[in-house]
């Protein structure tokens, strides 16, 4: 029950962290912008190891935790570099769906990797929220922007996402989740700084108005929030029950982005959405 409520509050901070994002990102460039955030999340990440006394189990950690929570934060580098960049190129409605379609990714993975068990009513979740996914895609009246990069980069982000589940899942098994998670984003903050360096974007932080460092700065609160939460939520639980739960903050995206981005919904869109959220329920079923 823990894990579920953590989960939850996991998917609140995550689609604050989409709203703030692509308000920062207006005048931002987006990779200079995931640099910024990884670096306040990893100073939030560290101070919660200090204070919970994790730190201490550092020198207990083995080589292939450490492996797998590299491993983990490459694979959250990368698929945080993608989606930032699809964000900055469409709607968050466009974006957002595609990228939680890693929830069934993730439940196959857990199934094969993990030994987890996928019963029948998993397997009718995974059905729903793939059919949502597709749906909540199908933009009408959009289609130049539908065959643009930001759809390539949005599915990247989904696959990396659903490896950072699953690689994390066995690497904050043998140490506190707090502590898994600073090491994580250490390993993303120095991706993000190679990506800003080899791209030559060493100054692009002075383009960043006051507005925009206000926005990210806050999303990399509201990430570091989700990630803390998430992270405990997957040490407690199964990975098939965790993630789908973390992915409703779809909803919350899609009323938030209504609110403050005037962004709406298509009826094959709310169509979507409603067989997302319901194959995403189903997940946390015990059956």
């Amino acid at each position: 029950m823990i894990s579920i409520i953590f989960a939850l509050l996991s998917a609140l901070f995550a689609a604050m962290t989409t709203i703030l994002c692509k308000c920062g990102l207006k005048d931002a460039d987006s990779d200079a912008a995931t640099a910024l955030r990884t670096t306040i999340v990893l100073v939030l990440s560290v101070v919660v190891v200090w204070v919970t006394g994790e730190w201490t189990q550092l020198p207990d950690a083995t080589g292939m935790t450490l492996l797998f929570l590299i491993l983990s934060g490459c694979a959250t580098g990368a698929s945080w570099l993608c989606y930032f960049k699809a964000l900055k190129m469409a709607d968050v409605n466009e974006v957002a769906p595609i990228d939680k379609s890693s929830v069934v990714l993730t439940m196959l993975m857990a199934f094969i990797f993990l030994g987890e068990q996928l019963t029948t009513v998993k397997i009718a979740a995974m059905v729903l929220i793939g059919a949502g996914t597709l749906m909540m895609s199908i933009r009408k009246g959009n289609g130049k922007r539908k065959a643009g990069r930001w759809m390539i980069f949005a599915w990247l982000s989904a696959i990396f996402a659903a490896l950072t589940s699953i690689l994390a899942k066995v690497g904050v098994s043998a140490v506190g989740s707090n502590l898994g998670t600073a090491i994580r984003t250490a390993v993303v903050l120095v991706m993000a700084w190679v990506v800003v360096a080899a791209k030559g974007k060493k100054n692009v932080f002075s383009g960043l108005g006051g507005k925009a460092f206000v926005f990210i700065a806050l999303s990399a609160v509201a990430t570091a929030a989700s990630w803390l939460c998430f992270y405990y939520a997957l040490k407690n639980g199964d990975a098939s029950v965790v993630v789908p739960i973390d992915k409703l903050s779809i909803l919350a995206v899609v009323l938030f982005s209504r609110i403050f981005l005037k962004e709406k919904l298509t009826a094959m869109s709310g169509a979507g959405l409603v067989l997302l959220t319901a194959g995403t329920v189903l997940t946390a079923i015990p059956i």
